[in-house]
């Protein structure tokens, strides 16, 4: 049995509740379609709007939109995301400072690139072991979350050696000729 019902307007709008994969498409079938402002066909759990899952963007314009909503997602849920955003914002503002070369600020600018991908992913991967295993425990779960948390870790201390390597030399060079 669900956990939830398929609602529309704060109404069941079905008696039979989706217990397998089989009855979906049919139960969709039966539905009026409800669209919202932007013509887009949404449907309702417990009155919250949610898009479904599945359905495939139209144009260019609604994939960056679906795109910048999964960035919001990591930013306003995931702790470390916020971290990172933090740390790649220092370090492009002391790139800038220290009057770091453009290659140095476009390898600084990849590294921290690669470790909010990489968070991104680890928010995607945790979400969809969340979704599969519900609330019991699976050590596979563990395992799959554990790695991606790993190589989140592997690239923040790369990115983080990175930037060391560049930014360091300009600070000691800044330092030396304050003191001069």
């Amino acid at each position: 049995m669900p956990k939830f019902q398929l609602i529309s307007n704060d109404q069941p709008i079905t008696s039979k509740p989706i217990t397998s994969k089989s009855d979906f498409p049919q139960f969709l079938a039966q539905q009026p379609v409800h669209h919202n402002f932007s013509s887009e066909k949404t449907y309702h759990y417990k009155s919250e709007k949610r898009y479904l899952a599945w359905k495939v963007a139209t144009n260019l314009g609604l994939s960056f939109r679906y795109a910048w909503q999964g960035v919001k997602y990591a930013f306003t849920t995931q702790r470390n995301f916020r971290i990172h955003t933090v740390m790649t914002s220092v370090a492009l503002a002391l790139g800038f400072y220290l009057h770091a070369t453009t290659v140095e600020m476009a390898l600084i600018s990849l590294t921290c690139a690669m470790v909010m991908v990489l968070e991104l992913l680890n928010t995607a991967l945790e979400s969809v072991v969340d979704l599969t295993v519900k609330q019991t425990y699976h050590e596979l779960a563990k395992i799959a979350k554990d790695c991606a948390a790993g190589a989140v870790l592997i690239g923040s201390l790369a990115s983080l050696l990175v930037a060391g390597f560049i930014l360091l030399p300009h600070g000691i060079d800044l330092i030396i000729s304050i003191l001069s």
